[in-house]
């Protein structure tokens, strides 16, 4: 019996012997950027380290740390995985609960949101694919306060972030 197997890539690795190039980030390591103790960012592997493939972040939010809502990204994809607790999750359609072991995939322009509005912590996985500078995006919202209206807009267009009402 011959299994039909679907098309590969093409190769990008062409050396004729291969490399040492992996790497570890340990779960214990502390954050990369911590959001005023409601929401911590684990930059697993982002943009720059994976040559704009993908970017994958552990994301750890407080008991009703909220998150943001429905809005769409015009350049990637964007992949929930729950971890632990319950995050709601916005589908375009409807806010769910999203548990342990749950994933949503987003694809571009695709409306969703999340946020964690229980009384306990939760923790999440997000893949942004093409990878994205997505810690500019997570660092900068601390200063959204002290940008006009104008500003804002601004920000969240080049940040490829578009809220929807």
């Amino acid at each position: 019996m011959s299994l039909v197997v679907p098309p590969y890539p093409p190769p990008r690795y062409t050396d004729d012997e291969p490399e040492v190039s992996a790497w570890l980030k340990r779960a214990n390591e502390p954050p990369d950027y911590d959001a005023f103790g409601l929401v911590r960012y684990h930059y697993l592997a982002n943009q720059e380290a994976t040559g704009g493939d993908y970017g994958l972040y552990r994301v750890e939010i407080a008991p009703r740390g909220g998150g943001p809502g429905p809005h769409f990204h015009r350049a990637m994809s964007e992949a929930f995985f729950v971890l632990s607790g319950t995050i709601k999750l916005y589908d375009g359609r409807d806010w769910v609960d999203g548990n342990r072991n749950d994933f949503l995939y987003v694809p571009p322009g695709g409306i969703h949101g999340f946020r964690n509005e229980a009384d306990e912590p939760a923790s999440i996985l997000m893949l942004f694919a093409p990878g994205a500078p997505r810690e500019h995006y997570f660092e900068g919202l601390a200063q959204l306060g002290e940008m006009t209206d104008a500003e804002r807009r601004e920000w969240f267009v080049k940040n490829d972030n578009h809220f929807v009402e």
